[in-house]
C-alpha cells in the first residue's frame, strides 16, 4: 500500500470512529440562527459570563450558583435564552459543575471535538448563538451515560410555572 492510500485509509478510520461516537448528533448540520452584537453583549454580561461563553473559559469547580441547585424548572442559554436543559435531567455528579444527563432536544446544542489543554473532549455550544456552555462526557448515569458538564455562568434558570419572556 502506498503512502497516499495508507494516509487516506487512516483518515477514513478516524472519521468513521468520530461519526460513530454516540455523543455526536447525526442529521443536518445546524447553523447559528442569532447574530450577536458583541459590544452590547460585553456590556450585558459579567466578566465571568463573557469569559466562559465567548472565550471558551471555565468557571472554578464548585463555584457556580447552579452546582448544588435543585429547583424544578428549565435552564436556558445566558446569551440567547434558548431552552437547553430540564431540571428533571440534572444530577449531582460531584464534578463541581451543574451536570445533566440529557439535553431538552439534541438540536439545541452543537457538539464539537475539543483538543485544548492536551485533552480530547467534546465541547457543548448553544446551537442558536454559538455560546460555549461546557463539555459532555460518556461517564454519566444510565440510561444515557452522558454527563453534560455545564458552566453556571453560561446558563439561566427559569422556575417551573414561570412564564419565560421570549427574546426571539
Amino acid at each position: 500500500m502506498n503512502t497516499i492510500s495508507r494516509n487516506v485509509s487512516i483518515r477514513l478510520r478516524h472519521l468513521m470512529a468520530l461519526t460513530m461516537n454516540p455523543i455526536f448528533p447525526r442529521g443536518p448540520i445546524r447553523r447559528m440562527t442569532v447574530e450577536i452584537d458583541k459590544e452590547e453583549l460585553k456590556k450585558r454580561l459579567t466578566p465571568l459570563q463573557w469569559h466562559v461563553t465567548q472565550e471558551k473559559g471555565t468557571e472554578r469547580p464548585f463555584s457556580g450558583c447552579y452546582n448544588k441547585f435543585y429547583e424544578k424548572g428549565t435552564y436556558t442559554c445566558v446569551i440567547c435564552d434558548q431552552e437547553l436543559f430540564s431540571s428533571d435531567t440534572k444530577y449531582d455528579s460531584g464534578c463541581g459543575w451543574p451536570a445533566f444527563n440529557e439535553v431538552l432536544d439534541q438540536g439545541r446544542v452543537k457538539l464539537t471535538k475539543d483538543t485544548s489543554h492536551d485533552m480530547v473532549r467534546t465541547e457543548v455550544t448553544c446551537s442558536k448563538c454559538g455560546a460555549h456552555l461546557g463539555h459532555v462526557f460518556n461517564d454519566g448515569p444510565k440510561p444515557t451515560r452522558k454527563r453534560f458538564c455545564i458552566n453556571s455562568a453560561s446558563i439561566n434558570f427559569h422556575s417551573a410555572g414561570e412564564e419565560k419572556k421570549s427574546t426571539s
